[in-house]
């Protein structure tokens, strides 16, 4: 298999997981597949990142990501 057909598939895997983690975050349920709202929760995630509270927001969402993972966060709140 060529190189570039290895970055493609490697890069597509990446995408379909990523995808998946919309998915299982139920962001297509709550807002009815609405995929502009979508990338705006997206958009406004990546400008607290930008924020001088990076670190901690950081910090949170891997909390708050590891206990959804695990089935001990309610992803309601």
């Amino acid at each position: 298999m060529r190189a570039w057909q290895v970055k493609r598939r490697e890069r597509t895997r990446k995408l379909i997981e990523l995808g998946g983690l919309i998915a299982k975050a139920d962001l297509i349920g709550l807002t009815d597949d609405n995929r502009a709202v979508i990338f705006g929760i997206l958009v406004e995630a990546a400008a607290l990142l930008r924020g001088e509270y990076r670190e901690r927001q950081l910090q949170l969402w891997e909390r708050r990501g590891r206990r959804a993972f695990n089935g001990t966060a309610d992803l309601e709140t």
